[in-house]
């Protein structure tokens, strides 16, 4: 399994607490989707366990066409979501399991052969103290928010070693992917 997120230089991931400011969001550019990093990630991609804030509209594509699809459109499938179905909500494309134990194993058998790639700070972090999170792929837009939402917000936990896969850059992005060292 393997978190990919787009994430600042002071460690955020979503620049506020409670409800996100779009406009503070790290933005990359608009075709960012294009990117090599991303890109392998699509086209490996089996499934997304999405965590909840990220399921109710935390969006880097909000108010775009693009909205509310996973890597902006750049990729279709089963997304599972370890949370109730919420009233209203359709759940066209997403499977609804009460805990994250379950959702892991949806997740892994809706994917096959390929790879899961979890969507959510809560998510990943969760993931990663159950054992499960092989890979973090983190793509550092040039950009400080200074509040909000720590990607693996660990206080008092202990260290996690991690080994550089690669690490690739552009002039609005720098990628280093890395795996967790058991």
């Amino acid at each position: 399994m393997r978190e990919s997120t787009g994430i600042t230089p002071d460690d955020r991931v979503q620049p506020e607490q409670r409800g996100v400011d779009h406009q503070r969001q790290p933005q990359i550019e608009p075709g960012f989707v294009l990117l090599q990093a991303v890109d392998e990630v699509v086209g490996k991609l089996g499934a997304l366990p999405v965590g909840n804030r990220t399921f109710r509209g935390d969006d880097p594509y909000k108010g775009t066409a693009k909205e509310g699809k996973p890597f902006g459109g750049a990729w279709t499938g089963p997304t599972v979501r370890a949370h109730p179905q919420p009233p209203g909500h359709p759940g066209a494309g997403v499977t609804f399991v009460g805990d994250l134990d379950t959702g892991i194993a949806a997740a892994l058998a809706a994917a096959g052969d390929k790879y899961v790639n979890v969507l959510g700070a809560s998510t990943a972090q969760q993931c990663l103290e159950a054992g499960v999170l092989d890979e973090i792929l983190v793509l550092v837009a040039p950009v400080l928010l200074g509040d909000g939402v720590r990607l693996f917000d660990r206080p008092g936990g202990t260290n996690v070693k991690l080994e550089r896969l690669s690490l690739t850059s552009t002039p609005q992005v720098t990628n280093l992917w890395l795996r967790v060292a058991r």
